[in-house]
């Protein structure tokens, strides 16, 4: 542990992450703000939502592809570099006279959904690929206390200067900490033969999912394991409905709720690499995808805010612990040449399942038929939950026996 924490490249990577993300998040809580506020703005950034979910549809296995082709740093660059260009154009025209209209909201909200899913499938291949598997659950719970962090400080920044700064201004801010991000990573010590992908000539679109087709039993598991993320992203809709028709509780419960959410999230990163080192990540994957399970399956029957808040700290526990120990699991099982494309065909299924999700519920709004959502959500999650338990008993199983039959190897 302390050798990652002395480890430059691990501070390079954590400070360029914390610039961006704050950058970044201040523009992405602006954009749509301002989207929404503006005339028809609802529908306008309804349908501005369901079109950048359709191309990310479309271009996450493209990118899983680069990932496993190309330089992971050189990526890196390229998104930050970009995202400074364009965030910069638009800052400079705003001073320069420009009236920002719905179209330019629309392309700087579009620019910054395609950067997120560039860059988190890049940033994570490239830490599998230069740290020691030794740091793998480490380094995702330092990653994840780090990203909570950062989402927190964009929303209290976002919230105090929002209404007080002009767009060109926050924009600038945007740019400068793209512009800092690109710094810090271009400062990682990185040599091209770290990454044997450029050694092996033309990649396979598909290599992901043939990778997981001969590894089914890890398929499953892994494919069960996102259903907590899914519910997270599906109750950002859920909640505010929720509070105001089942609870009738004004907006400061769902502000309440954000920030006991980061809190307990933050207590995962910091626990569940402990847990995981102990029980092993599969069993602890259990653990926390139990934990969700269970806070939301009793959601639906909770009519009191204090108990709600306090399902709070086991939503985010249950998730943020599962992404921890999934990642650490995904590095150590499945090979840096093809973490890109099996990264991004499991991000590919999340967001199908999510805009489904999302579809049947936005025509159960409104209490009572919110819980008829609720519903099915808990049923997902017990289905995922119990095709958890069964494939992480398998995966140890395999790995145990693996483990003797190397030992066996060893001593013949």
């Amino acid at each position: 542990m302390n050798g990652l924490y002395r480890d430059r490249r691990f501070c390079f990577i954590v400070a360029a992450n914390i610039l961006s993300s704050i950058g970044s998040g201040i523009t992405m809580i602006a954009i749509p703000w301002l989207l929404a506020s503006g005339e028809n703005g609802g529908k306008v950034f309804g349908y501005a939502a369901i079109a950048m979910t359709i191309i990310n549809f479309a271009v996450t296995p493209f990118f899983g592809q680069l990932i496993d082709r190309f330089s992971r740093k050189r990526i890196l660059l390229f998104g930050e570099g970009a995202g400074f260009i364009i965030i910069a154009a638009f800052s400079a025209a705003g001073y320069f006279g420009l009236d920002y209209e719905t179209v330019h909201l629309i392309i700087l909200y579009g620019a910054g959904s395609l950067y997120y899913t560039l860059f988190y499938p890049a940033i994570f291949a490239f830490n599998q690929e230069i740290f020691d598997p030794s740091h793998y659950r480490r380094l995702n719970g330092a990653m994840e206390i780090q990203g909570q962090l950062s989402s927190v400080a964009a929303g209290a920044l976002a919230a105090a200067i929002i209404s007080t700064v002009p767009l060109e201004r926050l924009l600038l801010i945007d740019a400068l900490t793209y512009l800092g991000a690109f710094g810090l990573f271009w400062l990682i010590p990185y040599t091209s033969g770290e990454n044997s992908v450029k050694q092996q000539g033309k990649v396979k679109a598909g290599g992901g999912l043939l990778f997981l087709k001969a590894s089914p039993v890890l398929f499953v598991f892994l494919f069960a394991s996102m259903m907590p993320f899914i519910g997270v992203m599906v109750t950002n809709y859920l909640f505010p409905v929720y509070i105001a028709d089942i609870l009738q509780a004004d907006a400061s419960v769902y502000g309440t709720q954000s920030m006991i959410y980061g809190i307990g999230a933050a207590l995962a990163g910091l626990a569940v690499p402990a847990i995981a080192s102990r029980w092993g990540n599969e069993r602890s994957m259990i653990l926390t995808i139990g934990a969700y399970t269970a806070a939301i399956s009793v959601i639906v029957f909770i009519k009191d805010v204090p108990v709600f808040l306090s399902l709070a700290i086991f939503l985010a526990f249950g998730n943020a612990g599962t992404r921890v120990a999934r990642n650490a699991l995904m590095m150590e099982r499945v090979p840096n040449h093809l973490i890109g494309r099996t990264d991004s065909l499991f991000r590919s299924m999340g967001l199908l399942i999510r805009t489904l999700l999302l579809l049947v519920f936005t025509g159960l709004s409104g209490a009572p038929s919110i819980a008829f959502s609720f519903y099915i959500l808990s049923f997902l999650l017990i289905f995922s939950f119990a095709a958890a338990v069964i494939a992480g008993k398998l995966l140890q199983e395999g790995q145990q026996e693996k483990t003797i039959g190397e030992a066996k190897e060893n001593t013949a």
